[in-house]
């Protein structure tokens, strides 16, 4: 095979995937992932209170520019080879098979823990908003409403989830562009301060923390390599769908924190952030909007949550079946279902993953947000910003030697992506016992 050519995964003895995705589908399952509105109510007020304040729009388009020079790399190596295994085919390509096997289980570990992360998230918004309305139900409950429905999606061909995915983004981006245009029609020009990206605001203390949540947020963006199988034109939709995304997350994050730096005031937020952490995005709803508007906000968060677990089930169940394949996990875990195409046996893995660790957490009596989501979650970004940086290296020895290498695309880019992702692993462990909200040491041992 000529060098310039894509590199295809064979047919394999378990079946075909699909072939149904095209690039706004794709882009769909990434930005779901991020979930935009549970990272706008959850995350981006706690890196407003224990970060750098004011800086955070900044933070995030910093962030957007170093995982941008990572999208750069990795849609070059996407439109060489395509296959369903991301992280662990790609690694393979450029570092080897050995180092290859090790990413491939770090990342079953990654999508699997981030899913039940946000099965946590889920039960705990949802009991929580359901009991403001007079239907109060414990978090098991939720759990397993929850995760029934993501189990039949989860199961059923990728087309399915989409449409979920595609209105509850939609649907979640649109409140957000409704609370960002009261804002700026009260405020005008104010609405967008200055202050965030100053100089003497961005070198403010709590700039690692704020760079630690707005990693988080970006969570999901390098599953685009997942779907390479189940695309129409995989070399170029996977890296059409990556750049699409990153930039849509980092602008949109930007704009929307920013309008909440406008609408509180810079020399405000931090302290009103730590007053009101989950609650600032909705009092701004009651503000800005209308109470009937905050409800609405309130019940699309829990849609948000149950968006970004059905798109990291998806991606989960892919590196199990990739895996499968390769036999490093059980064979039958490759298996392709012969009328939906999907995953299913993977899918059905995933669940049962997902209920045996949520019921252990529940029988200890732990906190499905304090207790599951944040050391789940935690755990999860750690790995998959480790793998990040590990790919950024395969891409450079993927190409090198190739008469189809460039200095930019596959050379200078990738290495500034590893420079920046590099850093925050060490950011992400050592805050695990922060992010669990304990300081007992439990989570110490969790990343080995």
């Amino acid at each position: 095979m000529p060098e310039n050519s894509p590199v295809s995964a064979p047919p394999s003895e378990g079946g075909r995937l699909s072939l149904s995705l095209t690039t706004p589908k794709i882009v769909f399952l990434i930005i779901a992932a991020a979930a935009p509105l549970a990272a706008m109510v959850g995350t981006v007020p706690l890196a407003f209170a224990l970060g750098n304040g004011p800086g955070v729009p900044a933070v995030f388009v910093f962030a957007g520019l170093t995982l941008m020079c990572f999208c750069v790399g990795y849609a070059a190596i996407s439109r060489k080879v395509v296959n369903a295994g991301g992280f662990y085919t790609y690694i393979s390509c450029g570092l080897g098979r050995p180092p290859a096997v090790a990413g491939g289980l770090i990342a079953v570990v990654a999508y699997n823990t981030a899913a039940v992360g946000l099965l946590g998230s889920f039960s705990y918004f949802a009991r929580l908003v359901a009991a403001s309305h007079g239907l109060d139900l414990p978090w098991e409950a939720w759990a397993a409403a929850g995760l029934l429905a993501v189990g039949v999606l989860g199961y059923r061909q990728i087309d399915l989830s989409v449409r979920v995915l595609g209105v509850a983004m939609c649907c979640e981006v649109a409140i957000l562009l409704l609370l960002a245009a009261a804002v700026l029609i009260r405020h005008g020009g104010s609405a967008l301060p200055g202050t965030p990206f100053t100089p003497h605001t961005l070198s403010g203390p709590g700039i690692g923390v704020s760079m630690m949540f707005a990693f988080i947020s970006f969570i999901g963006i390098e599953s685009a390599a997942l779907y390479g199988e189940e695309a129409h034109n995989p070399e170029r939709s996977v890296s059409r769908a990556t750049y699409i995304s990153v930039s849509l997350i980092a602008v949109f994050y930007g704009f929307i924190s920013w309008v909440a730096v406008g609408a509180v005031g810079p020399g405000n937020i931090q302290k009103l952030a730590t007053n009101q952490l989950g609650d600032l995005f909705f009092n701004l709803s009651d503000d800005y909007l209308t109470s009937a508007l905050t409800t609405a906000m309130q019940t699309l968060l829990c849609l948000s949550l149950f968006a970004g677990w059905l798109a990291l089930h998806n991606a989960a169940n892919r590196y199990m079946l990739v895996l499968g394949r390769e036999r490093l996990l059980p064979g039958a875990l490759g298996q392709v279902h012969p009328r939906h195409a999907s995953p299913h046996r993977a899918s059905l893995t995933q669940t049962v993953f997902s209920l045996l660790t949520a019921s252990a957490f529940a029988i200890a009596g732990l906190d499905p947000y304090l207790g599951l989501a944040t050391s789940m979650l935690g755990l999860g970004t750690l790995c998959i910003v480790f793998l990040q940086a590990v790919a950024c290296l395969s891409v450079i020895g993927f190409f090198r030697g190739r008469p189809d290498r460039h200095w930019w695309r596959t050379a200078l880019a990738p290495a500034l992506g590893f420079a920046g992702l590099v850093l925050e692993p060490p950011r992400v462990r050592w805050r695990l016992d922060f992010m669990k909200g304990s300081s007992d040491g439990t989570t110490f041992p969790l990343p080995a």
